[in-house]
């Protein structure tokens, strides 16, 4: 990009717009890039806590009976059996105090009349606990950085269009000019 700036006696007034069209992108993706992070971050951490808050308050965390076995793992007592849950029917009460039945996921082998603490919502289903901080700081990040790529995808794809007019715009003066040359040249002396 910066050999077109420097003095040369066959640079052409389009390479020198190139240029200066890429180094003012550079300079505005450096300048635009913390900024927009920073921005995406912060309304995502806002989005994310309104969200946990609201969780909070429609789900609350209640006991759970087995009405089943849970599922045995085939390998008891590895590393992979404590991280695996199997779904199983269980029986809860929902906030307004109705018996309900659900499926949930528990870990391997318990037996029926086991019971698990599960989160229901205010329609009585199982749903995930509310948003912790820590997701709520990840999803940010993930947000912070989607939009910081965002940027640079962005100065990519305006630099690569601007690049490929200028192309276009120099491929159309070398045809004219080979259309005005051409008949100048020939194979014979």
């Amino acid at each position: 990009m910066f050999w077109r700036l420097r003095r040369n006696p066959l640079r052409r007034g389009s390479d020198l717009a190139q240029a200066w069209i890429g180094l003012g992108l550079l300079l505005a993706v450096l300048a635009a890039t913390p900024a927009a992070m920073f921005l995406a971050g912060d309304t995502a951490h806002r989005h994310y806590t309104r969200t946990a808050q609201h969780q909070a308050a429609t789900r609350h965390h209640t006991t759970a009976v087995l009405l089943e076995d849970a599922r045995r793992h085939p390998e008891p007592g590895s590393a992979e059996a404590r991280r695996t849950r199997y779904p199983t029917k269980v029986r809860f009460t929902d906030p307004d105090g109705h018996t309900r039945t659900a499926r949930t996921d528990v870990e391997p082998a318990l037996p029926r009349g086991s019971t698990v603490r599960v989160w229901a919502g205010t329609d009585g289903k199982i749903t995930d606990p509310p948003l912790s901080a820590g997701q709520i700081r990840s999803r940010a990040m993930g947000w912070a950085l989607v939009t910081g790529l965002g940027v640079h995808a962005a100065a990519a794809a305006v630099y690569g269009a601007a690049a490929r007019v200028i192309q276009r715009r120099n491929l159309a003066a070398w045809d004219t000019a080979w259309a005005e040359t051409w008949r100048r040249w020939t194979t014979s002396p």
